[in-house]
């Protein structure tokens, strides 16, 4: 019906991407879908768009400015003048849709003469419920400003200038009024979407020797793959079967199961069976192979087996997870990019799982025969 609201999203997740003036983008506003692939030749910014979502994923989960940009200075566009007081900066945003519909998010930070937050604002449909702005630059605060809609319009309290004011809300914001309520709920949904994020970067040397158990949860890097296989051999049978069953599309010769074993030194090591001739170990596997089983292994698991800043206070069922993987073709052929981003369709149409990376020329042309996959052109 023509002016209806569209259906709320059920999960929080980032569905656009603002590159206002960050690193070689500007005015780049890119859509983000249940599987996104930017493409384009080298230097076009694949990896700084990719860098750019990380960069607010770990804000919202309140790492300090200087931790998430530990080089500013590169981030600023080039041939951005500074202002009459010497400052020059970036800025970035983007926008999480979710039960209380889209949700904007727009980060201002100074980079010169010295790191901090110059300016945040929290919109939804079109009402500004969170600002902030550098008032006195000899203190290290900014003045913060949000809805109340009760006796006093606006609360105005300074916040620290190296953390992101959105993700302080829910400490400061008591909700007594429906203003107040609203700016909590927005708030806690762009939370939820930004730190729902897994950067997977697997490194095939990493991934060979045999590993002691331990927490069971997969590093970034995939270190730990056979930990994890050991794990989910037991505690996850139903998601071990179905890895086992779409193992064979990345390997060279058929697979029967993925098999766990346990050495005499209390190691353990993953094993591939096959039909005929013995169990191949993950050591011997070639690099798109390994790389193809960890991240088929990160689509078909859940937070819970990944190394990754959880929300205690947000049951996994209302959580999106997406999975953030630059190079994602890299030492794949033919048959793993297609069975990999079929995969990826697939797991993504259940709205449980998400995932953007970035691809070279080959992949781009098969994601964009992909059903359910979308590809973002990236021009230097």
């Amino acid at each position: 019906m023509a002016g209806a609201e569209r259906p709320a999203v059920a999960r929080p997740v980032v569905t656009e991407l603002r590159l206002s003036a960050y690193a070689g983008r500007r005015r780049a506003t890119h859509p983000l879908g249940p599987v996104t692939l930017f493409a384009g030749p080298s230097g076009s910014g694949k990896s700084t768009v990719l860098g750019a979502y990380e960069a607010l994923a770990r804000l919202g989960a309140g790492d300090p400015l200087a931790e998430v940009f530990p080089d500013p200075s590169a981030l600023v566009p080039e041939g951005a003048l500074p202002d009459t007081q010497g400052r020059r900066g970036f800025r970035i945003g983007c926008t999480v849709d979710g039960p209380v519909g889209p949700v904007r998010l727009d980060l201002a930070v100074q980079a010169e003469p010295e790191l901090r937050i110059a300016g945040e604002r929290l919109t939804r449909h079109g009402r500004t419920l969170l600002t902030t702005a550098l008032r006195d630059p000899g203190r290290a605060t900014v003045q913060a400003a949000w809805l109340t809609a009760g006796a006093t319009p606006v609360t105005r309290a300074p916040l620290p200038d190296d953390l992101l004011g959105t993700a302080l809300l829910p400490l400061r914001v008591a909700g007594a009024t429906a203003g107040q309520r609203e700016v909590l709920a927005a708030a806690e949904q762009a939370v939820v979407g930004l730190r729902s994020l897994f950067p997977c970067t697997p490194e095939p040397a990493r991934m060979r020797a045999p590993v002691l158990p331990g927490e069971g949860r997969l590093l970034r890097d995939c270190g730990n793959l056979a930990e994890v296989l050991h794990r989910t051999h037991t505690a996850c049978p139903r998601r071990h079967q179905r890895l086992a069953a779409v193992a064979g599309a990345g390997c060279a010769r058929p697979v029967t199961a993925v098999a766990v074993q346990e050495l005499p030194d209390g190691a353990v090591q993953a094993l591939l069976a096959r039909d005929t001739g013995p169990a191949t170990p993950l050591g011997r596997l070639g690099d798109g192979e390994l790389r193809y089983l960890a991240l088929a292994l990160t689509l078909l698991t859940g937070p819970g087996v990944l190394a990754m800043d959880r929300i205690a206070e947000v049951p996994d069922a209302m959580q999106c997870l997406t999975l953030l993987v630059d190079d994602l073709d890299r030492g794949f052929d033919a048959r793993q990019i297609a069975a990999l981003l079929g995969l990826a369709a697939t797991i993504a149409a259940d709205g449980h799982i998400r995932l953007i990376g970035s691809v070279g020329a080959a992949a781009a042309a098969e994601a964009r025969r992909t059903p359910g996959v979308a590809v973002v052109d990236l021009t230097p």
